[in-house]
This record gives C-alpha cells, structure tokens and sequence, in this order.
C-alpha cells in the first residue's frame, strides 16, 4: 500500500497541469507594460487545514515548470507530500508572457523586464489567484534563488522562509562580465541561430569546472560533445535568453541600501546555499552576504561547480529538510 501510495503521488508530479494566471495589462518596474501577461505555474500536494504549508519555487535561468517539477516528488526538497508546491514559469522562460510567445510584443519589441518584475508577478499569482495569506517558504535554485533573495525584501512579512540556492543578492563583477558576453555576442549577431549556438558553448564552459570536465569528458569527445550541446542551444529562443539575461545583469536586492539597512528589512528566516566553485553564479556576493547578517550558510565543496545541486543533492536535500522544519 506504502509503494502504491508513493508511486501515485510521484506521478502526480510527472504529471501535473500547466496552469496560467492572466494578469491583464501588467506595469514593470521601469514604467513599461506586458500587455496581456500570462504567468504559468503548476501545483503539487494539498494544502493544510490552516493554508500554511505552502512553498513557492520560481524556475531557474531559462527553466520551465514542468523541467522544474522533480522538485516536488516525495523526498525532494519540495516534497509535496508534506507542502502545497508552487512552481512558476519565470516571466521570459517561453511558457509565461515572453518574447516568443507574445502576439501583441514580440522578438525586440517585448518590455525589458526585471528580477523585481519576476516577483511582483509571482506575488499576484499566489494572492489574487491562489488566494494566500502567507507563504511558507520560497526556495529556488540559480534564477532562482535571485528570486528568492528578491521576495525577502519586495515582500518581508509575506514569507516564513527563504532558501536561496547557488543564486545571489547581486551580480559580482564577474557575474556581470559573464552574463553580459553572452548578451552581446546574441546583440552582435542580431539574435541569429549561430549567436545562439556561440552562446550556448560559453554557458556550458561556465556550468561546471576544469577539474569536472577532466573527470567526466575526454578530449577526443569533446569535439562531439560540443557540436550535440550547440544543436540544442541552436533551437533555444535567443529573444526569450536575451530577456532573462538583462534581468539577471540588473538583480541587485540593495538597491543603494548598506548590508546594515538590509538586516532591517529583512524579516523572513533566509538558509543561503552556495556552491564554493561555482563560475556561473559566483558565490562571494551571497557569502559576503550571509555573513554581514550572520545567516545559516551551506557550502557545496566539490568541482561540478554551478551543478553542485545535483553532484551533491543529498547534502542539499538533508539541509533544506532540516530548515524547512525547525521552528
């Protein structure tokens, strides 16, 4: 009955339904308007009789919530068997209102939106649809965890806890160099497929480490390695990339605020979970962060870099379920 009981539910999150929140006419943060603003999500689990149990995960860096639904499965660290889980399509990942997807604003026409705007948007879903008072927690990995450092301070009393992973506060100077290479190699290649492809193959250098690639790939399969990479890069929108790019490149939670200001701002209980050889999301400005407020802090230690989630998955796993459970 106990293995029947688990299958159904892991089932349910292969499964799940996209939804869609129709937003209307929705003004961003630069005073630019999304007409007709969609943002997809889906759900996980039940809630609790007192509605407390609900966990937020905005997707990553291009992710979607369907690729982002394992997060809900039984054990995982948004086990729906024990939360309500919210997972929500980021504004420009191509499922909610994007570059690709608009009829009325699409390709370069579409508004430059904001990590701010991503959050504001995701506040209206769980308010004015979802109908919430409170959430108990928000969590995200990468992009992720950008938005999940965002909510500690657009919305302070709204959220129990906050677990931003491999993301940060703001982006570090080479964080900026990063993201904004790949921004101007799609610009100077006026969004083509080859932009996209060249993209994809700094992305992929930056995803991992030396020392992982040593162990994982050897050098006579790289050139096929590369040319498999670059043909699923090659079908990735480079409008929608573009859109979510200029985002990350303006995160900035301070917003001319010193750490002090912000410990004063903050009131939700915030675990900061870095990768300590991350060259994706480089993990000094949310350490510098986490101890200016003397914040819970994991470090994941190993050489997969910005794939640290994965390589070492029960460790994350064992620490966001102890901290989601503490009082």
């Amino acid at each position: 009955m106990r293995l029947f009981c688990f299958l159904f539910l892991f089932t349910q999150t292969l499964f799940a339904q996209q939804r869609f929140a129709e937003l209307g006419n929705f003004t961003l943060e630069n005073g630019q308007t999304i007409q007709n603003c969609r943002l997809g999500y889906r759900t996980f689990g039940t809630l609790n009789s007192s509605r407390s149990n609900a966990v937020l995960v905005p997707t990553w860096f291009t992710g979607t919530s369907q690729g982002k639904a394992f997060v809900a499965n039984p054990g995982s660290i948004a086990d729906s068997t024990r939360y309500f889980t919210i997972v929500v399509d980021a504004l420009g990942n191509g499922v909610s209102s994007s570059p690709s997807n608009s009829t009325a604003q699409p390709g370069a026409q579409f508004p430059t939106i904001s990590i701010r705007d991503m959050v504001r948007a995701e506040y209206q879903l769980v308010t004015n649809v979802l109908n919430l008072k409170r959430l108990h927690a928000v969590m995200g990995i990468s992009m992720g965890g950008m938005q999940s450092f965002e909510w500690a301070v657009s919305y302070p009393d709204f959220v129990d806890k906050i677990i931003p992973i491999v993301g940060t506060p703001k982006q570090s100077s080479y964080d900026r160099q990063f993201w904004g290479t790949q921004l101007a190699v799609l610009e100077r290649g006026n969004f083509s497929p080859d932009a996209m492809r060249t993209v994809g193959d700094l992305h992929e250098l930056n995803l991992t480490t030396p020392a992982h690639y040593l162990k994982t790939l050897k050098p006579e399969d790289q050139p096929d390695f590369m040319r498999k990479k670059e043909a699923g890069y090659g079908g990735q929108n480079p409008y929608n990339w573009a859109s979510q790019l200029r985002a990350m490149i303006g995160h900035d939670i301070y917003r001319g605020r010193s750490a002090a200001e912000l410990k004063n701002v903050i009131k939700a209980k915030l675990l900061v979970v870095v990768a300590t050889q991350d060259h994706m999301v480089t993990p000094g400005t949310a350490t510098e962060l986490a101890r200016a407020l003397n914040l819970p802090l994991i470090e994941l230690t190993g050489d997969c870099g910005h794939l640290a989630t994965s390589c070492e998955e029960e460790k994350l796993r064992t620490e966001v379920r102890k901290f989601l459970e503490s009082k």
